[in-house]
């Protein structure tokens, strides 16, 4: 029973008994008597100030407002714990000394009132109730997430448990692990190449095998620039702020790509058909980050197909995977193509298919990695299509307003 509800029931009974009081001695002494006993229930409360000298009846009126209005600031400070707790990610939930929920926050009620996952966490808690301490707790999912959760005994014997979902939290600690690890395979084959070249280098002095290892060297050193390269572009799209967005004619997007890469695809015999003839002219995008998307999608097409192919690049007005109505460009090869095994994990960083191939065709993996966050910087998604023996097709989709029409072709 709370201290104003005993201090209310003290002054009553104070009222109620000068009144019994007064049936046996008069009316006069038992207002004194009742007064008496009010004003003793009062200073050991440190209320004496409520009085004012007036009689009991109206003693109690003042206490009773006085403690509504505890019960009222009491009221509002529970409701504003509530918001702040129900702010806090993880699931926090209040015991008192038996074991009885006292206060949770709303993560904290789903999971005390969860099925599964909720339930397991449930039950380890109710576990560590009387013993305290932490403990971690793997859920098998799909998908699968880590749980850890703290248990914490306080002065007045009350525990308070807090619950926190650090499946992200692991997830990048993974790939912070799986970067570091993969980044130095990467570029100690190409640097430990060079040295080895450069040494050989040192003592030739024929001019035939100086050209020829000097063109290795060159090769391996472009490997190690190119890998720089991409780590920046993928470092800068992950933590830029925002987007330049601009109005853009979608031929001049593909013309820029095309030149990027028209060197390589040269050398290699390939050939490129560039189709915008499908109703889109302009298009609001962030240029550089598209422009960017599409050379590592052409790259990539030209290290994957046969010498005398053709790899095509298309855009027209789409639908994306959200619904919204935007640009979809297209880059299509006659290469290789890609097993449907690893069609889900082509996108993911230094995720190679053939690591071998990789080898001969340079690129530590990032490629694809950089076009699905320029699709996510720009609210749009990226999709493949592929068979083996027959080629890829890669569709970049962003939502954007399209003006058009922009109806040309043309082959190189």
């Amino acid at each position: 029973m709370s201290q104003a509800a005993v201090l209310l029931l003290g002054l009553l009974a104070g009222v109620i008994g000068g009144a019994v009081v007064g049936g046996v001695v008069g009316a006069r002494r038992s207002r004194r008597l009742g007064a008496r006993r009010v004003d003793d229930e009062l200073r050991a409360s440190g209320l004496e100030h409520l009085t004012g000298g007036a009689d009991p009846a109206a003693a109690v009126v003042r206490v009773v407002r006085e403690v509504r209005r505890s019960a009222a600031e009491e009221s509002r400070a529970r409701a504003l714990l509530v918001d702040v707790l129900d702010g806090l990610p993880p699931a926090i939930v209040l015991f008192d000394s038996a074991g009885v929920v006292v206060l949770s926050n709303s993560e904290g009620a789903r999971m005390l009132g969860g099925r599964h996952g909720e339930a397991i966490v449930a039950r380890v808690v109710r576990d560590l109730l009387a013993t305290g301490g932490d403990r971690a707790v793997e859920l098998a999912g799909p998908p699968a997430r880590h749980v850890e959760i703290a248990m914490r005994v306080l002065a007045d014997g009350h525990r308070v448990a807090v619950v926190d979902d650090v499946t992200e939290r692991r997830r990048l600690e993974g790939i912070r692990r799986d970067f570091v690890a993969n980044i130095s395979h990467e570029l100690r084959t190409p640097v430990g190449a060079i040295v080895v070249l450069t040494e050989a280098m040192i003592d030739q002095a024929e001019p035939a095998v100086l050209e020829r290892l000097g063109a290795k060297v060159h090769r391996e050193a472009v490997r190690v620039s190119e890998a720089i390269d991409d780590l920046i572009e993928l470092s800068r799209l992950e933590h830029d702020a925002g987007l330049d967005v601009a109005p853009v004619l979608a031929a001049s997007l593909v013309r820029e790509a095309v030149g990027r890469v028209a060197h390589a695809a040269e050398e290699r015999g390939i050939g490129f058909r560039c189709d915008v003839s499908g109703g889109v002219d302009e298009v609001l995008v962030d240029e550089r980050q598209v422009v960017s998307a599409l050379v590592n999608l052409l790259d990539n097409a030209v290290k994957y197909s046969p010498a005398g192919s053709v790899v095509t690049v298309g855009v027209r007005p789409c639908t994306t995977g959200a619904g919204a109505r935007g640009v979809c460009f297209e880059v299509a090869d006659e290469g290789i193509g890609i097993p449907a095994r690893d069609l889900e994990r082509i996108f993911e960083r230094f995720y190679r298919v053939d690591r071998a191939r990789s080898r001969s065709t340079g690129g530590i993996g990032l490629g694809l990695a950089i076009v699905r966050h320029v699709a996510q910087n720009h609210a749009g998604d990226i999709a493949v299509s592929s068979r083996e023996g027959t080629g890829t097709t890669f569709t970049l989709r962003i939502p954007t307003p399209v003006d058009g029409p922009a109806d040309h072709e043309e082959t190189s």
